[in-house]
């Protein structure tokens, strides 16, 4: 296998390293992937353009911070068991060489799944802003696909982008190891229902549209599948690269729906108290399609503070079952401050975003 020459993203040091070799190993996994898939032009320049954009990455972000999280436990509990049983052995080459492996494969999955979770969201971006759908001329801070391009070579790019989505789990990109069927079906059960969520989420969502007499839970219910579908399947699926047990996936899962609407009720909010430049899409378009949002149904306060409540809940379900520094939940702890978790640092970056 030839190894990818990006900066790892793993082991976690501090969250703005972490999150830019994280962009330049998508950069480069990206440009590997368009070159094994060789699509026909113009379709190939469009996917480069809308998966090329200024978007924050929040889905791959949301993958590599679990996976990171997850491995920085398993290897903290491993090496407590190593001192407890006398040491580590370091004569022992074939025990490391196949540590390293398993490591390249373990991080090549994870890498693998980050990039299947930014084509879906980067699919349904360019579907929604499609004249039929919520007919948007800017996105990501640039003209969308089909104003660059036409509507209908946007409207198959975003095809195109979704199938990648699942293909990449498994491709045989010459930058990458070799897949883990294991891991690869675990993904795929975890991935496939989320994606269908995804777009069974939007329908709902569009038939709210004017609906004055929407509830929270009803909005709670299509949010939970337009935006937090993905999101959660961004946690999970870091999770299962990690090899989280039982216990951590189910901590990953609950975080991860607290994230899913908290992240929703913020792009409300957003899109009423910021503007287009600062965006990078249109502000107000909520109110312009008449959506139903956290906004329109408790107002700006109510909504911040609903959104702080939730970002509290995912940070809760990681810090009971990962241990915070202090309380030693996993025996041993991982002997860190909660500042040193890449999830918990990921969920302050997104409470203090601005677009």
């Amino acid at each position: 296998m030839t190894v990818s020459s990006a900066p790892r993203f793993v082991p976690f040091d501090n969250f703005e390293q972490f999150h830019s070799a994280l962009r330049a190993q998508l950069a480069q996994d990206i440009d590997a992937l368009f070159d094994y898939a060789q699509l026909p032009n113009p379709l190939v320049d469009a996917c480069r353009y809308v998966m090329t954009g200024q978007g924050k990455g929040v889905r791959p972000l949301l993958v590599a911070s679990a996976f990171a999280s997850i491995r920085a436990v398993s290897i903290n509990a491993t090496n407590n068991s190593s001192i407890e049983a006398g040491g580590i052995n370091n004569n022992d080459e074939l025990a490391n060489l196949d540590s390293v492996l398993h490591d390249q494969v373990q991080y090549d999955m994870c890498r693998r799944a980050a990039l299947a979770v930014e084509l879906l969201h980067t699919y349904s971006l360019v579907h929604d802003d499609l004249p039929c759908m919520d007919d948007d001329e800017l996105r990501r801070g640039q003209p969308t696909a089909h104003i660059v391009f036409n509507e209908a070579t946007a409207l198959l790019a975003g095809d195109v982008l979704q199938t990648l989505a699942f293909e990449v789990l498994t491709a045989e990109i010459p930058t990458f190891a070799p897949f883990d069927s294991l891991i690869a079906s675990q993904l795929l059960a975890i991935f496939a229902p989320r994606a269908r969520r995804m777009v069974a989420g939007q329908m709902l969502d569009i038939n709210a549209e004017a609906n004055s007499n929407i509830s929270q839970a009803d909005l709670e219910s299509i949010h939970r599948d337009k935006t937090g579908a993905l999101i959660e399947a961004a946690v999970l699926m870091g999770g299962i690269c990690a090899q989280a047990t039982a216990p951590q996936r189910i901590a990953l899962q609950d975080c991860a729906q607290h994230i899913g609407l908290a992240f929703q009720v913020q792009d409300d909010i957003l899109d009423v108290t910021t503007s287009t430049d600062a965006l990078g899409k249109p502000a107000g378009s909520d109110e312009k399609l008449d959506k139903s949002t956290y906004v329109k149904l408790m107002g700006v306060d109510a909504a911040q503070h609903y959104a702080q409540s939730l970002f509290d809940g995912g940070r809760a379900a990681i810090t009971r079952e990962l241990g915070d520094g202090t309380n030693d939940s996993m025996g041993e702890g991982i002997n860190e401050n909660t500042e040193s978790y890449a999830l918990l640092e990921l969920i302050e970056w997104l409470w203090a975003r601005k677009k």
